[in-house]
């Protein structure tokens, strides 16, 4: 029976699953909104790392801003990075975009590190607000591990000037390929937009940074404004490049329509967010687990196969290590097994190491925002091997226990005798009347000891 409602569950899921992937992602404006989005000022705002979520929506949003003929596209970015491909999908967009595209790296205190610095630089203007910064491109090396560095010098310098600590260089033929890939892609779009080309090799190679104050001088960004409305009066009257043609923006008073995230575009947001899919999917995991030990409590294998597709859907839209998913799975089946098979610790403690192997290779990047905490691992292997180890303290203890139920309870526990007898007769036990055969002779009433069954008679002895 709980099989039965586990699979209609599932399958319930799975064709709600299809439905919701068969809606095109470009959802269909109502009519007259485009003629409504001309002549206006499109703002989007991207506050957290770069990740399909995000580019979808900003995709989305550009097209629809064009669809609209709206006059200019507002980005205001605040972001430490993120996912390479996400990014250059985003990029490809803006540089062909055929209505201008302003990042706007906002409010004072935000950053536009990593992507975010691509970006900025692929816009067809880039502003910043007092008090940012921009840089740390560097591409991180899977696992996020810091690459070995080769000798500097202490006059070097990260960007041109002097006393400047040089990053890590990359000491594999993948991790060049991957940088020199990189260099190229930024020097390709400042030259293309006319930025400075030495920042912009530096801060992929050098991880340099620097503040909007510097970056408006060395040519990297085209203004700054306080805020929006000083943003808009600084735009108007410039000239951008435009794949159709040059164009001259005219924003002096112009209507700003903000763009907020749909509610399919914020689920996917929230689902692939590393640490969520990873919970998800434990969730997932532990749920079929209890329904698989509670047959017929139906909720947890239900909540463990909701959270364990909308968990394998978020990690197919990251960048995950196939090697590390199954390891993760391995895992938690060996440590499952470890209740079933007298392995001794040794499944449960394989399955916990294999587990934890699993989850810290898990995420095959290691952009900012991208990557599971250490801690959360940690602390989930924590919590899974102390339950491990008290399963199995209570299995052995039920071990070492007597035998309570049965006709092994009898053996050594105290009858009566209800009448004298030599050789066999009648005891009474748990208000019950047994055969019993005894050597010695027996009165009646004496307590005897029961010291082993045969079938339905008691051979006893009596108690000394």
């Amino acid at each position: 029976m709980a099989l039965r409602h586990l699979v209609t569950g599932m399958l319930a899921i799975l064709l709600a699953g299809a439905v919701i992937s068969a809606v095109p992602a470009q959802s269909v404006a109502p009519q007259g909104e485009s003629s409504a989005l001309a002549g206006t000022a499109v703002l989007v705002e991207i506050k957290d790392a770069i990740s399909p979520a995000t580019r979808e929506f900003f995709l989305r949003t550009l097209e629809r801003a064009e669809d609209g003929q709206a006059a200019v596209l507002i980005l205001v970015l605040d972001t430490p990075g993120g996912l390479s491909d996400s990014m250059r999908d985003m990029i490809k967009g803006i540089l062909n975009a055929r209505i201008p595209v302003v990042t706007y790296v906002a409010p004072s205190g935000a950053h536009a590190a990593s992507a975010g610095t691509f970006i900025l630089y692929a816009s067809h203007i880039a502003a910043m607000a007092p008090g940012t910064n921009l840089g740390a491109a560097t591409p991180v090396s899977i696992g996020g591990d810091s690459p070995e560095e080769e000798p500097k010098d202490e006059e070097g310098t990260e960007d041109g000037r002097k006393g400047s600590k040089k990053a890590s260089r990359p000491s594999t033929a993948m991790d060049r390929k991957v940088l020199n890939d990189s260099v190229a892609y930024i020097r390709s779009i400042a030259e293309m937009r006319g930025r400075n080309l030495e920042f912009a090799e530096a801060a992929v190679v050098d991880a340099a940074s620097i503040t909007a104050t510097e970056a408006l001088a060395r040519g990297v960004i085209d203004l700054i404004a306080d805020d929006l409305p000083s943003l808009m009066t600084a735009l108007d009257g410039r000239q951008v490049k435009l794949p159709t043609g040059p164009s001259v923006l005219k924003t002096k008073g112009i209507v700003v329509e903000r763009v907020e995230m749909d509610w399919r575009t914020s689920l996917l947001s929230v689902l692939t967010n590393p640490m969520v899919a990873y919970g998800l999917l434990l969730i997932g995991l532990y749920g079929l687990m209890f329904e698989g030990y509670n047959p017929g409590a139906i909720l947890p294998g239900v909540v463990g196969g909701v959270c364990l597709l909308l968990g394998l859907y978020a990690l197919q839209v990251l960048s995950v290590n196939f090697a590390g998913l199954a390891l993760v799975f391995l895992g938690v089946g060996m440590m499952i097994a470890e209740f079933f098979v007298p392995s001794f610790g040794a499944l449960g403690f394989g399955g916990l190491v294999a587990f934890v192997i699993g989850s810290i290779v898990l995420m095959d990047t290691g952009a900012p925002g991208m990557a599971l905490s250490r801690g959360l691992v940690g602390g989930v292997a924590t919590v899974a091997g102390m339950l491990m180890l008290g399963t199995m303290w209570l299995a052995m203890r039920a071990r070492r226990r007597p035998v309570a139920t049965g006709r092994e309870q009898m053996v050594g526990d105290t009858a009566e005798a209800v009448d004298a007898f030599t050789g066999r007769g009648q005891v009474r036990i748990y208000g019950e009347l047994w055969n019993a055969v005894s050597t010695t002779p027996v009165a009646a009433g004496q307590q005897l000891r029961i010291d082993r069954v045969q079938g339905l008679t008691l051979h006893v002895s009596p108690v000394e």
